[in-house]
């Protein structure tokens, strides 16, 4: 059977980022398996999003987290109207000792 470990020259070259391009999953598998997991990270490290920079893909899909859209005054004045009268209807059927947890009113 092979060696398939990586010698160490291999590594020092790969650790150079003027030279890195792309690589295969199965080099990149190899390094990992050869990588000591407990290595001191060096002072000099270049962080991945410094690599990357901003060619990177978004976290979250754009139709996952749309923009937020600014609406008129108009059209969130009967939203607001709606979530306070629901808010000081749980709060007056709280005060009276009441339970509304499942939909409907009983005593507490």
């Amino acid at each position: 059977m092979a060696d398939t470990q990586p010698k160490l020259s291999e590594l020092s070259e790969l650790s150079e980022l003027s030279e890195l391009s792309e690589l295969s999953d199965d080099e990149l598998t190899r390094l990992a398996l050869a990588a000591d997991p407990n290595a001191p990270i060096p002072d000099d490290a270049v962080s991945f999003w410094e690599i990357v920079g901003d060619h990177a893909e978004p976290l979250l899909p754009a139709w996952y987290m749309p923009a937020p859209s600014g609406g008129g005054g108009r059209s969130r004045r009967w939203k607001r109207i709606v979530a306070v009268t629901l808010i000081v209807a749980f709060l007056v059927v709280d005060a009276y000792g009441l339970c509304s947890v499942y939909g409907s009113i009983t005593i507490a």
